[in-house]
């Protein structure tokens, strides 16, 4: 005769041991159900390992079985059906066993909550959140908070009316001081772009887990409050508080964005001394830092010592290979990349035809475009076309560019059109320029380098009735043209420069050093690019402004603080204009020294009078 015992206790020993085969115990649930040996324990076992593994027919079996003997009533039974569903991605079918319960209890309310919030569903999530108010039998404990909180971030659109009414909710509960819900809320605020309040609910918490920490961070750098957040790293440290791998990803990416190298060797060595160097995430991000400060060579050296590399790692080294205009590297490690068995996807693309447009490869750039998506299966989505753009532009094919345009399956953004415009200029092509700058004028009214680009263009075709009513429409307009800023590290400090900057406490030192070095480069060739210049004055004034560009102030400072033969590293928020790029190709020369420029584009690597550029950019 057979009996439950042995069933059961082959589950249940399948349930608590990891090492135990999963298939073995999906055999035994399945001889279960054929010899029709069933009580409530066995079948909550077995829908708790289908929920495990994730095996909806082992599982929609069950629930038939459940009906067949008339469990279907009873709550934990209904708990564990809609655990298993969700778990399985059956969103839909956990809602249906949800409507069924004749009573529910508040592990069921938050238990579907909690798979809408998974799943993506916001407004369900905040649907039935509100219907458990009306409900009114239930209580509400921390965690269904947390849950709906969670639902508020997970769509694009940011729920900053309901999470602001939740926070009251929370208050008015007194659970706002819990852990769980705190830390939800200050998420919820950092990702709908209100740092502020996330920073407030963070000081009120009376106690802060390792995620809370982690969140803030990566709040702040979510918000581009790169130092805020190397701040708090430093308080977390000082408190000698717990450092894990979310935590220490974002301050790296915090080092990254302000390309601040030092501080990221020295997270690098910590991150060795606390084991989580090795850490396949935090790999890549210190692989990104590297690249992101100009030192695409130890950033190599860190990808290439890694053993199992996943597809993040490749992707991040290929990105900044393709960063740095090493478009054979590009094209070498992404062959490498699909020898080692990952397939490229669509981020591994973006820079593979981003290399392609830094070096003008035409018939590359389609080749890689066309096997995308005949080989690899990939649909190109908006920033693959941006690129072939690009690609395209650069090469001087205009006509193509704007073909491409027109044709893809997707509105125009304003990168493509400012990226044609900037080929016109590169090519004088006057009529595709007009086009995309009408267009740019529409989308992006306030940027004036708009207006000042084509202004060039005309310039250079002599239209000087256009320059002039170019620049009459800039005066009229409301536009403002960003002003150009350099940072440059020297001994763990940024040292930030404006456009003619004045407030730099060696500022007149710089000047002074600077006055003599362009004398001494134009010995060597170098001949201010004044053409360039828009501003309605004589060309000595014209020179005297361009020696005032910031990228000029930062490598004189740096020039006069570093110690001969160590590479100088510059950091800029625009794209560097001809004059400063003719600079600091002769300063390279003329000082011996290796010049890396971070312009918002890409790197310049100036060396004995080359830039790796190939001047053009």
């Amino acid at each position: 005769m057979k009996t439950l015992s042995r069933y059961t206790t082959k589950i249940c020993y399948t349930h608590y041991n990891p090492h135990c085969n999963n298939f073995s115990a999906i055999a035994n649930a399945a001889q279960i159900q054929q010899d029709g040996i069933f009580d409530k324990s066995n079948l909550h076992s077995i829908l708790q390992l289908c929920a495990r593994e994730r095996e909806t027919i082992q599982g929609k079996a069950c629930h038939a079985k459940i009906i067949h003997t008339g469990l279907k009533a009873h709550c934990l039974t209904s708990n564990m059906l809609i655990s298993m569903y969700s778990k399985c991605g059956l969103v839909d079918n956990a809602r249906k066993v949800f409507d069924e319960m004749p009573q529910r209890s508040i592990v069921s309310w938050n238990t579907m909550i909690g798979s809408y919030t998974k799943d993506g569903q916001t407004q369900q999530a905040l649907a039935l959140f509100m219907d458990m108010q009306r409900d009114g039998n239930s209580p509400f404990t921390e965690y269904t908070i947390s849950s709906v909180l969670c639902a508020c971030t997970c769509s694009t659109k940011c729920h900053v009316f309901e999470c602001k009414q939740l926070h009251g909710f929370a208050i008015k509960a007194a659970m706002d001081w819990n852990v769980f819900v705190g830390t939800a809320l200050l998420d919820v605020y950092a990702k709908c772009g209100l740092i502020k309040e996330a920073g407030m609910v963070f000081e009120c918490m009376p106690g802060r887990s390792d995620v809370t920490w982690s969140s803030m961070v990566a709040g702040f750098v979510q918000n581009e409050l790169y130092e805020e957040a190397l701040l708090l790293f430093r308080r977390a440290q000082v408190m000698r508080l717990d450092i894990n791998q979310f935590m220490v990803s974002s301050v790296i990416s915090a080092c990254a964005c302000l390309a601040v190298l030092i501080e990221g060797k020295q997270l690098h060595a910590v991150m060795s001394k606390t084991g989580l160097g090795s850490n396949l995430f935090v790999v890549a991000s210190l692989t990104d830092m590297y690249a992101k400060c100009g030192s695409i060579g130890e950033a190599y050296a860190l990808f290439s010592g890694i053993e199992g590399k996943n597809v993040v790692l490749w992707n991040v080294m290929i990105s900044g290979f393709a960063k740095h205009a090493h478009s054979m590297e590009v094209m070498i490690l992404f062959e490498k990349m699909q020898q080692a068995g990952f397939l490229p996807n669509e981020f591994t693309y973006v820079s593979v035809l981003s290399s392609c447009s830094h070096l003008g490869m035409v018939e590359k750039g389609k080749s890689y475009f066309n096997i995308m998506v005949k080989q690899h299966g990939i649909f190109p989505n908006v920033l693959h076309y941006s690129c072939m753009v690009d690609v395209l532009g650069r090469a001087g094919l205009i006509h193509e560019a704007y073909d491409l345009i027109v044709t893809m399956p997707f509105d125009a953004t304003a990168s493509m059109w400012g990226s044609l415009l900037a080929s016109c200029r590169n090519y004088d092509n006057l009529v595709f320029a007009e086009i995309a700058a009408k267009q740019l004028f529409e989308m992006e009214p306030d940027n004036a380098g708009n207006h000042v680009l084509l202004s060039n263009i005309y310039a250079a075709n002599q239209k000087w009735e256009e320059v002039a009513r170019t620049r009459k429409l800039l005066k009229d307009s409301e536009a403002r043209k960003e002003k150009g800023k350099s940072w440059t590290e020297i001994k763990d400090k940024v040292h930030t420069f404006m456009v003619g900057e004045r407030r730099h406490p060696r500022i007149t030192e710089i000047y002074s050093k600077l006055e003599k070095l362009v004398e001494d480069l134009k010995d060597l060739g170098y001949e201010p690019r004044t053409e360039h210049d828009l501003h309605d004055v004589g060309d000595d004034v014209k020179e005297e402004l361009l020696r005032h560009h910031s990228e000029k102030l930062a490598f004189t400072f740096a020039l006069m603080c570093l110690s001969s033969g160590v590479p100088i590293r510059i950091m800029k928020n625009l794209r560097i204009c001809d004059d400063c790029h003719s600079f600091m190709k002769i300063a390279s020369k003329f000082t011996g020294r290796e010049i890396i420029v971070r312009d918002v584009t890409r790197f310049h690597h100036f060396r004995n009078g080359y830039c790796s550029c190939g001047d053009f950019w």
